[in-house]
């Protein structure tokens, strides 16, 4: 039987949050080094085979590997990268702060919280290791706000994985799909002139307009794509940049799309789709068009079935810490649980705090929400750290 925490452990918790908190990790730029190091030493003081792997400079992963007999290979998996604090905030963003039952800082919920909650699963997971067998590793990645890179550099180690735990804030439930994305950049073609006599030119920003009512009819077609978890499929424009000067016709438009997809869709499938529909674009407005880049985005999407033992262990460890039942969730972003997949991994998405409250000023994780997850990583981990799983 798994003990309980005490307020020793959540003393804890809450100071390792708080050194968290004290990183700064905006990204960009990223600059996830000094954390990763503090978690690499948590992950050695605690008894695991711990490697710093900086992958680029300022850039690094922290992982620990507690090998504990025979059994599956079991993941906690979260990130230290935090989005820009930008403005509205009525606290320090780099300090942790305690106002009631909330613990506020940028990164308290998304996913700092996760992180310090996860270390200390694994903490109790090790000084009680009787009771499971199996592998236990603790990947703490950079650049999950941005192209997941820390995530993708991990997947190719080689490690195998059975199972794992994503942090991310879901307020103590169970998420078992998340959306992807594809970002690409299209460039309109045109052809300088002087802005006094702009027929002798060709205009890049108005030739986009067929452009821009394909995307119109493309987010009406996709968005009928549903998932009853996460929702359906999008098509956005989300950043236009063109013009030299203003007494210049402009030979050259780039907008930047933002294709979300849902569980079932397959990215190479959803690239071809946009090329077709900028090339027909580019027929209709008699001018160059072409998709030229692709965006840095965390990655595709990715599902577990609801029937999966990750899942109902999961949600038995949440009706056990929450004292009720809780639905399956869909995650609205992407996140790294299509990364370690990749490794072999079936897993589901759970963590303290609101995603409401991600990326805004004022982010706060509930103490309550604390508590719970480290009871609830733990005994996902237990359930699963067994040689019949």
């Amino acid at each position: 039987m798994a003990k309980d925490l005490t307020a020793a452990n959540m003393e804890r918790v809450r100071e390792v949050l708080a050194r968290l908190v004290t990183f700064d990790t905006q990204n960009p730029p990223g600059n996830e080094l000094e954390a990763a190091r503090f978690v690499t030493a948590e992950l050695a003081d605690m008894g695991c085979r711990a490697d710093l792997v900086e992958y680029a400079p300022g850039r690094a992963n922290a992982i620990g590997v507690f090998e504990n007999g025979p059994g599956p290979v079991f993941a906690f998996n979260t990130h230290y990268d935090v989005v820009p604090v930008g403005d509205g905030w009525t606290t320090d963003p780099l300090t942790l702060t305690r106002r009631g039952d909330r613990l506020y800082g940028r990164g308290a919920c998304d996913a700092k919280g996760s992180m310090a909650a996860m270390l200390e699963a694994m903490r109790m997971l090790i000084a009680d290791r009787a009771g499971w067998s199996g592998t236990l590793i603790g990947a703490f990645v950079a650049d999950e706000e941005i192209g997941s890179d820390g995530a993708r550099h991990f997947a190719a180690s080689g490690q195998h994985i059975d199972f794992c735990v994503i942090g991310e804030p879901t307020e103590c439930t169970t998420y078992i799909a998340h959306k992807g994305s594809i970002r690409p950049v299209v460039r309109v073609g045109g052809v300088s002139a002087h802005s006094g006599m702009p027929d002798l030119g060709v205009n890049a920003i108005t030739r986009s307009v067929p452009l821009l009512a394909a995307v119109v009819d493309m987010h009406e077609q996709v968005r009928q794509i549903q998932h009853p978890l996460v929702g359906c499929a999008a098509l956005s424009v989300v950043h236009a940049s063109g013009g030299k000067a203003f007494n210049v016709v402009p030979d050259r438009f780039d907008l930047v799309l933002d294709r979300r997809m849902v569980p079932g869709e397959q990215e190479n499938a959803v690239l071809e789709d946009l090329h077709a529909m900028v090339a027909n674009a580019a027929r209709a407005a008699g001018t160059e068009m072409a998709i030229v880049d692709l965006k840095p985005t965390t990655g595709g999407p990715s599902e577990t079935p609801a029937n999966h033992p990750i899942v109902i262990a999961a949600q038995a460890a949440c009706l056990r810490h929450n004292g009720r039942p809780t639905p399956l969730g869909g995650f609205q972003g992407g996140c790294d649980l299509v990364h370690l997949s990749r490794m072999g991994a079936s897993g589901v998405v759970l963590g303290p705090g609101s995603l409401d409250l991600a990326h805004k000023p004022n982010e706060y994780v509930p103490v309550e929400d604390l508590t719970r997850a480290c009871s609830i990583y733990r005994d996902i981990a237990i359930a699963m750290l067994s040689p019949n799983n």
